[in-house]
């Protein structure tokens, strides 16, 4: 029964009964672990030095948990509570994109899969939306940061259609089964979509180290990411509709 300390994040949590939770937990090192904290909402001494008084969702912290081969899910030990993330409860349009990007990483990544990549995208992510502006420029980073640690970084540059550089149009098509742009017209395929010349350059700066657009483009580029992510998963996260906007009511 391997036991592991590691650094982690709460994406995911269900009351399991009146004094222990299930949860899911990115770790640093470890991936995604889902863990039964058993007494973990008890509020007696012993309780509160062993789980800081519960684990709560999109906090991170320290924990200590046990794995067995004969479970999916470990059994957590201890968890000591470091980034409570305040302001995640305080600010309506940051809490809506941290429930986002916990749904979209427990989506995307396997049990016990290690991308401490990952973790460290979320965990800047989580504290930079502390910041009331450019939560737009931060989503755009930690979309990039996902994709591309998961093995999903779009084609930027060469025609994943006809081969070779991508030539300079005004709007081009994105196949999500290639995983890349190309400047053939919309009849290669129905399933591809037109994408502005201006969002795959914000795509490049994005890739280069560099985010910087103007508030319409980067919207732009964070809802075609989120579509892309959308493909990938052959379905829509509920939490999708903070980043593609609500449908229009009938």
């Amino acid at each position: 029964m391997p036991r592991f300390k590691d650094q982690a994040i709460c994406i995911r949590h269900i009351d399991w009964s009146e004094s222990s939770q299930i949860v899911a937990l990115l770790t640093k090192d470890h991936g995604k672990v889902r863990g039964l904290a058993k007494g973990s909402k008890r509020m007696s001494p012993g309780s509160i030095a062993r789980f800081s008084g519960g684990v709560e969702l999109l906090t991170g912290g320290q924990v200590v948990a046990v794995t067995r081969p004969t479970s999916d899910l470990a059994t957590i030990t201890e968890w000591d509570l470091q980034q409570p993330n305040h302001h995640l409860h305080e600010q309506l349009d940051a809490q809506r994109l941290a429930l986002y990007a916990a749904d979209t990483v427990h989506a995307m990544l396997a049990d016990h899969d290690p991308h401490p990549n990952v973790f460290a995208a979320v965990e800047l992510f989580l504290e930079q939306l502390a910041e009331p502006t450019g939560h737009a420029s931060t989503l755009l980073r930690f979309h990039w940061s996902l994709l591309a640690d998961c093995g999903y970084r779009p084609q930027l540059d060469d025609d994943v259609v006809a081969g070779g550089p991508l030539p300079e149009r005004d709007v081009y098509r994105f196949d999500p089964q290639r995983g890349g742009f190309t400047s053939a017209g919309a009849e290669i395929s129905s399933s591809t979509w037109g994408v502005r010349r201006q969002t795959l350059e914000l795509l490049r700066h994005t890739a280069g180290g560099h985010g910087n657009g103007s508030g319409e483009v980067v919207e732009r580029a964070n809802r075609f990411l989120c579509v892309y992510m959308r493909a990938i998963l052959d379905r829509q996260l509920p939490t999708m509709r903070h980043v593609l906007g609500d449908p229009p009511s009938s």
